[in-house]
């Protein structure tokens, strides 16, 4: 059975197991204050131009997104998330279990737009009884998004400047942001600079686990490891995160895996266009959405494991294709033969 239902059926990278093989006799010290961490972080700041930002390493998505956002909301305070952020819907409501209320808003291919998030904001600065409704205070995005989409330099900007008028944190998660920079035209830096939060993730990335949020707002830096502890993130072998990271940055290897990726997602869009099979929608990142008939699922079903999303008005059904800094030539190739013979 070849995999195409997500982008974490693998291990890690070589380079990933060969560091954690090539270290497995030597002993660090525990709860991310090592060697390997400060020097994951370095190296993830030298992408920054934010020498003042904090990094942490936790271990997983869910994880991040509901330690950072309990971290910086006060209890009265909510986020904005589209319908189909990763935080309402496929995350058992744990940001909601922390306290803290989602306020969704019908996304556009999975993206929020800085209309949406004015119109909340300013919603709430003239409301005659704040006091009796959430506040809207942190602004949740996903770079790429759930339906592989990405937000542009420009978009991002957009965001930031309503979050500046109206006082909100503005949080990337980037669960699979090594495929969404290879996407789009922001940068590292550029999430430095526009975003309070943001994390750049592994598990999905190349890494067995874990996931580098990056804070850039100091007022979100204090006492952020307390909260790391109390919500049971803290990895005492804090290390095995911080090795993989630096395993991974080195020579841009993050990069060049997650760009290969979206390369070889890009040669399916192609194959299914060629063979007039209706894209769901244009992801120009490692995930995507096709609408397949039943006869076209049941050819591919036995030789492929892949997600099926939801039907479409017109009786197909909607699903994803997902490749991954793992997947092969010798993959793509068998699919896009059968592919060509649907």
């Amino acid at each position: 059975m070849i995999r195409f239902n997500n982008d974490y059926n693998r291990s890690a990278h070589p380079a990933v197991l060969q560091a954690l093989a090539d270290t497995a006799a030597d002993s660090f010290g525990g709860y991310g204050g090592d060697v390997w961490c400060e020097k994951a972080a370095a190296a993830i700041k030298s992408h920054l131009d934010r020498p003042d930002a904090a990094v942490h390493f936790l271990v997983g998505g869910t994880q991040t997104n509901f330690t950072a956002i309990a971290a910086a909301l006060r209890p009265y305070q909510g986020a904005i998330c589209a319908h189909t952020g990763h935080i309402h819907a496929h995350e058992t409501g744990a940001v909601e279990h922390t306290g803290h209320k989602l306020l969704t808003v019908p996304g556009r291919d999975g993206k929020l737009t800085a209309a949406q998030v004015a119109e909340l904001g300013e919603g709430y600065r003239t409301s005659p009884v704040r006091e009796h409704i959430t506040q809207p205070k942190l602004v949740y995005i996903s770079l790429p998004t759930e339906y592989g989409t990405v937000y542009s330099l420009a978009e991002l900007t957009a965001l930031r400047q309503v979050c500046d008028k109206y006082g909100m944190y503005l949080f990337v998660d980037g669960a699979r942001l090594g495929y969404g920079l290879a996407a789009t035209d922001a940068t590292l830096a550029d999430l430095a600079r526009l975003a309070d939060m943001f994390y750049i993730g592994g598990t999905k990335c190349g890494a067995l686990f874990g996931e580098a949020l990056v804070i850039s707002n100091p007022a979100l830096q204090t006492d952020f490891r307390s909260y790391i502890k109390q919500n049971g993130a803290m990895l005492a072998k804090g290390w095995l995160l911080g090795l993989q990271f630096a395993a991974l940055f080195e020579n841009g290897l993050y990069f060049d895996i997650c760009r290969r990726a979206v390369e070889q997602a890009q040669r399916l869009k192609a194959a299914f266009v060629a063979r007039g099979v209706p894209l769901y929608l244009d992801s120009p990142t490692n995930q995507q959405f096709v609408l397949l008939t039943a006869e076209q699922l049941s050819a591919l079903e036995g030789k492929y494991t892949f997600e099926p999303d939801h039907p479409s008005e017109d009786g197909r059904m909607c699903v994803r294709f997902c490749t991954s800094w793992a997947t092969t030539d010798e993959e793509i190739d068998a699919l896009l033969a059968d592919i060509a013979r649907l």
